[in-house]
């Protein structure tokens, strides 16, 4: 008899890294955008895991889960945590030595990655964890939640890099991008990742 190959099943997520900002932005609806997506997770069974800022869009994330009744898990390193910008009231709050072991430890735990409007920071986050998808460190969704259109710039300029050569493939085989954090989280859930790319062409150096 013969055997048909097994079809890919996405894994369930059970906590999922967001990516935001530690002030609440020019938009009253960035700070609206990660007060619903922190509700959502936690009404989902999800657990946030992220900074562990109490203020800006990471305070309004971490307190809406918590609201509802959600996990949160906090990772920041000692020189943030003396600076008393941490947040006290989370499920759990792992301090950590550096901002790479803050970043790494992020995305260990993370089952998923969601992108919400931030700075250089926020940026350099979802750059480094979307280029790990890319190059088979990993293979977790990635998404940018997309508010009042703040990642538009950001999108086009991807699209730019890829019709200049830059970009092998689909670029946005690994990047999932929408506009509301409920059909976001179930993109996430329905993901599966597709296959690593080569990035060199035979002959290439």
């Amino acid at each position: 008899m013969s055997m048909k190959p097994a079809t890919p099943v996405a894994a369930p997520l059970q906590r999922v890294a967001v990516y935001c900002a530690s002030n609440d932005g020019a938009r009253p609806e960035y700070l609206a955008a990660a007060t619903a997506l922190g509700t959502l997770m936690a009404e989902r069974g999800l657990t946030v895991v992220y900074g562990g800022g109490r203020v800006g869009l990471m305070g309004a994330l971490a307190d809406a889960a918590l609201a509802a009744g959600g996990e949160v898990i906090g990772v920041m390193p000692h020189g943030l945590v003396q600076r008393e910008v941490a947040h006290h009231g989370l499920s759990a709050l792992r301090v950590v030595d550096s901002m790479h072991e803050r970043k790494a430890m992020i995305a260990d735990l993370a089952d998923a990655f969601i992108t919400l409007p931030g700075g250089i920071g926020t940026l350099e986050e979802f750059f480094e964890t979307w280029t790990w998808a890319q190059l088979g460190v990993h293979r977790k969704p990635v998404g940018l939640l997309d508010v009042a259109d703040f990642w538009a710039p950001l999108v086009a300029l991807i699209d730019h890099v890829a019709t200049e050569g830059f970009l092998r493939g689909e670029p946005r085989d690994w990047l999932v991008r929408d506009y509301d954090p409920g059909s976001m989280l179930t993109r996430l859930q329905a993901f599966t990742a597709p296959s690593v790319r080569r990035w060199l062409r035979s002959g290439e150096t």
